[in-house]
C-alpha cells in the first residue's frame, strides 16, 4: 500500500526562511513519524499564497530558487512534492517539483490559471501543458495544482499518462459552503477518470483571504470523504491500494455553516494580528450587536488578555448600552475602559459655532461624534500598540451607513463580509457554545445612538429586506427588475438600496481589510469605479 502524507499547513506569504523550516520539519515528520512514501505540500508552499507582485522582484525569485535547491538537496528516504514559483527564462510558472533522493525527477506547471474573483494568476504566470505522473511504492501518482481540478483537461491527461491516483495541491480560499463545491468537483473528475483523488488545501489567514483546510478525498468507488480538520494544521495520512483509500490520520472538520464561518473569522483575525506583529487589539464596545460579536471573536482568537474594549458614551448613549457593554466585558474577561466623547464633541461644536451659525443640525453632528470616537480609539492604538478593529458589517458597508474616519477607523474589520442577519446568527451560535454575547444585546433593536431615539430602521429598510437585496444585487449581480420580480420587494426600495451601494464605493475603498466569507466580498472580489456615471436606474446614460 502506498502511504501519502498531505501537509495541511500554514505558509506565510513572503517569509521564505520560515516556510523552508516548516517544509523541512514536515518532511521529517512525514517520514519518521508516519512512515509515508510520499509527502505533498499545498500550492506555492515555499512562498505562501498568493505572493502577488513579490514574484515580479528578481531578488525574491533568486532567494526562492536558492531555498528550493537547499530543500531538494536535503530530501532522503521519502518522495516529496515541493511547490513554488519557478522561472524559466523570461517566464514564470506556478510549479510542483517531484523530489527524490536529493534530485528533482519531474516538474509540473499549473495548467489552468484563474483570473476571476480574488485571483490574478495570469498577471504572474504562464500556463503549463504537460502532465506529471511518477511511480512510487508501486503506484503511479499524478499531481495537479488547484484550479486544474475544476476543469477536466489536467485530470484526463494524468489518467492518460498512467496515473492510478491523482493528488491536487491547493491554496483554495474559503467562501460559504466551499466544502460542498469541492465534493462536487471531486465527484465530477472521478466520473470522468474513474480515479481516486486527494484534495489537499492549506490553512491560514492572508489579508482578506482565509484558507480553511478542509482537505478532502474520493476513492475509486466514488465515495467522498468528510472534510478534514477545519482551519487547523494537520499532517493528513492516506493509504492508497488499487483505488481503495485508507485514512490513517484524517481528523474530521465541522460543516455547520455558522460553526465554519465563526472558525474562519476567528482564524482570519488571529493570523492578521499575529502575522503583522501585533500582540493586542482595541475596539469600541457600544452595547450593540456588531461590536459585541467582534469582542467575542477577538477574545476567542487572541485570548481575553489581548483584548481592550472601550465604551465611548455621549449624550445619546442609553444606560442600557453601558450596562450591556459592561456585562460583556465581565463575561469575556477582557480589559474595559470608559471614556466619554462629550467634552470633545462639545469643544468641536464650539469651534464650529461661527461657521455653522446659519445652518441647522444634520448628519454632520452625528459624524462628529463618530469621528471623536475614532480619534480616541486611534490614540489608544498608537500609544499602546494595539491593532484597532473596525466593527462594521457588510449590510452597513454596502449602503454607506458608516462614517469615514469614525466607526470605519481600524486596521482590520473582522465582520466586514457578514450581513446583519449573519451577525445575529453567529452571535446566537457562539452563545450556544457558552455565553459570550449578552442576550440583551441580541434582543434590542439596532441603533447607532447618534441622535435622540435613533434606530437603524429610521434610515434603512428592515435588515431582512436589506440583506436580501444586497445578496441579489451585490453578490449575484442581478438587475433591479429581476430583484423586484423575484422578491416582491417594492421597486423604490430596491432602487434606493442599489443607488446607495454604488455611491458608497468611495467609503469602502478607504475601509479596513476583513476576511472573505461570501462568494463576492467587498474588496478583491468586486472592483467597481468610484467615479462613475452609471446609476443602474434603467435609464439610458
Amino acid at each position: 500500500m502506498l502511504k501519502i502524507a498531505l501537509a495541511q499547513d500554514d505558509f506565510l506569504v513572503g517569509h521564505l526562511s520560515r516556510n523552508r523550516d516548516r517544509i523541512l520539519a514536515g518532511i521529517e515528520r512525514a517520514r519518521d513519524e508516519h512512515g509515508a512514501d510520499l509527502l505533498v505540500f499545498p500550492e506555492l508552499a515555499l512562498t505562501g499564497y498568493p505572493p502577488e507582485d513579490l514574484v515580479l522582484r528578481p531578488g525574491f525569485m533568486e532567494r526562492t530558487e536558492a531555498l528550493v535547491a537547499e530543500i531538494v538537496a536535503s530530501v532522503r528516504g521519502i518522495d516529496v512534492v515541493l511547490t513554488y514559483p519557478r522561472r524559466d527564462g523570461a517566464q514564470r510558472y506556478n510549479s510542483a517539483a517531484w523530489v527524490r533522493d536529493g534530485e528533482i525527477v519531474a516538474v509540473y506547471d499549473k495548467w489552468d490559471l484563474p483570473n476571476y474573483a480574488v485571483f490574478d494568476e495570469r498577471r504572474y504566470f504562464a500556463a503549463g501543458r504537460k502532465p506529471m505522473v511518477v511511480e512510487v511504492a508501486g503506484t503511479k501518482v499524478g499531481v495537479i495544482i488547484c484550479e486544474d481540478i475544476w476543469t477536466p483537461e489536467a485530470c484526463r491527461a494524468a489518467r492518460e499518462a498512467g496515473a492510478g491516483v491523482i493528488v491536487a495541491s491547493n491554496a483554495s480560499p474559503y467562501y460559504e459552503d466551499k466544502h460542498v463545491d469541492r465534493a462536487a468537483v471531486l465527484s465530477e473528475r472521478h466520473a470522468e477518470t474513474g480515479l481516486p483523488m486527494l484534495y489537499l488545501n492549506c490553512v491560514g489567514g492572508q489579508d482578506e483571504l482565509v484558507f480553511d483546510g478542509h482537505s478532502m478525498a474520493i476513492d475509486g468507488a466514488g465515495n467522498v470523504s468528510s472534510p478534514a480538520a477545519l482551519c487547523r494544521e494537520e499532517m493528513l495520512v492516506v493509504g492508497v491500494d488499487s483505488g481503495h483509500l485508507e485514512y490513517h490520520h484524517w481528523p474530521e472538520g465541522e460543516t455547520e455553516l455558522e460553526a465554519v464561518n465563526y472558525a474562519v473569522l476567528k482564524r482570519g483575525l488571529a493570523d492578521y494580528v499575529t502575522k503583522n506583529g501585533f500582540r493586542s487589539v482595541v475596539l469600541g464596545l457600544s452595547g450593540g450587536i456588531d461590536s459585541a460579536l467582534c469582542a467575542a471573536l477577538a477574545a476567542d482568537a487572541l485570548g481575553p488578555d489581548a483584548v481592550h474594549a472601550v465604551m465611548l458614551p455621549s449624550r445619546h448613549t442609553s444606560e442600557l448600552s453601558l450596562v450591556l457593554a459592561t456585562e460583556q466585558i465581565e463575561l469575556l474577561g477582557i480589559h474595559g475602559n470608559n471614556i466619554s466623547i462629550e467634552p470633545i464633541y462639545q469643544a468641536s461644536l464650539k469651534q464650529l459655532d461661527t461657521a455653522f451659525a446659519e445652518v441647522g443640525e444634520d448628519i454632520t453632528e452625528e459624524n462628529l461624534q463618530a469621528r471623536a470616537r475614532g480619534m480616541l480609539l486611534m490614540a489608544l492604538s498608537n500609544k499602546f500598540g494595539h491593532l484597532l478593529l473596525a466593527t462594521g458589517n457588510k449590510s452597513e458597508l454596502a449602503v454607506g451607513y458608516s462614517t469615514l474616519y469614525g466607526d470605519m477607523c481600524g486596521g482590520y474589520s473582522p465582520i466586514k463580509d457578514c450581513l446583519k442577519g449573519m451577525v445575529y446568527r453567529l452571535s446566537s451560535w457562539r452563545n450556544r457554545q457558552g455565553l459570550a454575547v449578552p442576550q440583551g444585546v441580541i434582543d434590542r433593536p439596532p441603533s447607532a445612538e447618534l441622535a435622540p431615539d435613533q434606530l437603524d430602521s429610521h434610515n434603512l429598510p428592515p435588515y431582512d429586506l436589506l440583506d436580501r437585496i444586497i445578496v441579489d444585487y451585490v453578490e449575484q449581480d442581478r438587475s433591479i427588475a429581476e430583484i423586484v420580480e423575484d422578491t416582491g420587494i417594492d421597486e423604490r426600495t430596491v432602487r434606493r438600496v442599489a443607488g446607495l451601494v454604488l455611491t458608497a464605493e468611495f467609503k469602502r475603498r478607504q475601509g479596513a481589510v476583513g476576511p472573505r466569507l461570501t462568494r463576492k466580498a467587498f474588496g478583491r472580489d468586486r472592483r467597481y469605479p468610484i467615479t462613475s456615471g452609471w446609476l443602474d436606474s434603467g435609464d439610458k446614460q
